[in-house]
């Protein structure tokens, strides 16, 4: 995947990674993230993502499309993304249909430099890589547009299929946490071990 930079003033941002494509949010997505978000498999594991469609379109209006803007803003003109979020939606290309997201913002609970990256794909769509390809994409270009070096992702005991996406995405595991009472296993990804294993 060639990265380019973006500037945020043109146009939608946008990330290609093969059959699938990664974008900013829009109000567009209100309806596809609201039926997402509510499928009991992604309430479990992400329960603050459950919403009424109006809740949704509120959440995007007012914190998530501003927080995108400001993030890309950052990362354009300064590389430096600070403690901003961003959250894109993941879209099959010959479809266009919005079937998930991938997002990086700032996990309190963690030690700093703490940095995630985290994802969702509804459940008619997976088990064919999508969240791994997403995630990957995310992952180039945090560590070839911005200043981040080093990234963390999380998983319950029980997610499976979460922990083999993020293991696929070349984390190491360091310990297992608790946040919220719940037990999660904690991995990092360091920007040069990206960069060993991209090289390879």
């Amino acid at each position: 995947m060639k990265t380019m930079k973006h500037n945020p003033s043109k146009r939608l941002f946008k990330l290609d990674c093969g059959d699938i494509y990664l974008q900013e949010f829009t109000l567009n997505d209100a309806n596809p993230i609201h039926r997402i978000s509510n499928q009991p498999g992604i309430a479990h594991y992400l329960p603050d993502w459950k919403s009424t469609v109006e809740q949704r379109v509120e959440w995007l209006t007012h914190y998530e499309i501003p927080a995108n803007k400001s993030f890309l803003e950052a990362a354009f003109h300064t590389r430096n993304p600070a403690d901003h979020y961003l959250k894109l939606g993941v879209f099959r290309k010959d479809t266009e249909e919005l079937i998930g997201w991938c997002c990086t913002g700032i996990k309190e609970e963690l030690p700093a430099p703490n940095r995630e990256i985290m994802y969702a794909i509804s459940s008619e769509h997976q088990g064919n890589g999508y969240a791994t390809k997403a995630s990957i994409g995310l992952i180039e270009y945090l560590f070839t547009q911005t200043n981040v070096d080093l990234l963390n992702a999380v998983a319950l005991l029980d997610n499976d299929s979460s922990i083999k996406v993020i293991e696929k995405c070349g984390f190491t595991f360091q310990a297992q946490v608790t946040i919220d009472e719940e037990p999660y296993l904690h991995y990092r990804l360091n920007k040069s071990d990206y960069e060993r294993s991209a090289r390879r």
